[in-house]
């Protein structure tokens, strides 16, 4: 079985894909954002509070939701279709393997610290690894990505770890 993964790709995992940095999120954020999420019943008052010290936001609360203060891409980044089989190797500015389909293998998802109010949001997207097996239709290429967000104090606010099957 010939392998995808080419000798670019193993140097390249570990390679910082892209780093995003969102506004400071307020009071305002999280409650438009919990209602949104559990409409049509009330948000837990958690979400609802004007306090700023008891107020947090719901785990799924999304800071680059709306606009990014700061995104940084990969020096190297080419523009490709989001559709590009090959776009994650693009967008460190090395080629792909050259498979033509793809699809979602799945995203496993921890949380740490609450976002809170005043909070700034620093996203860290890295190429993780490679994996590679047989499937009924043939070889697939199996590629991870981890997303790290930390706040403006280094805690670790969300680690998302996401699945990109291809064949």
């Amino acid at each position: 079985m010939k392998s995808s993964i080419t000798a670019a790709m193993k140097e390249a995992v570990g390679t910082q894909i892209s780093r995003r940095v969102s506004y400071p999120v307020s009071s305002s954020d999280i409650r438009r954002w919990s209602l949104a999420v559990y409409w049509p019943e009330p948000p837990p008052a958690r979400y609802l509070s004007t306090s700023k010290s008891t107020v947090v936001a719901p785990e799924e609360f999304n800071p680059f939701g709306w606009i990014e203060a700061e995104t940084e891409l990969h020096p190297a980044a080419v523009t490709v279709d989001h559709l590009n089989p090959d776009r994650t190797e693009k967008q460190i500015g090395i080629e792909g393997p050259g498979l033509k389909y793809q699809l979602n293998g799945g995203m496993s998802v921890e949380y740490g610290v609450a976002i809170r109010p005043g909070d700034v949001i620093t996203s860290t997207n890295r190429l993780s690894g490679y994996a590679e097996r047989e499937g009924r239709l043939g070889q697939m290429l199996m590629t991870t990505t981890e997303d790290t967000w930390i706040n403006q104090r280094g805690e670790g606010v969300k680690r998302s770890t996401m699945t990109l099957i291809r064949y």
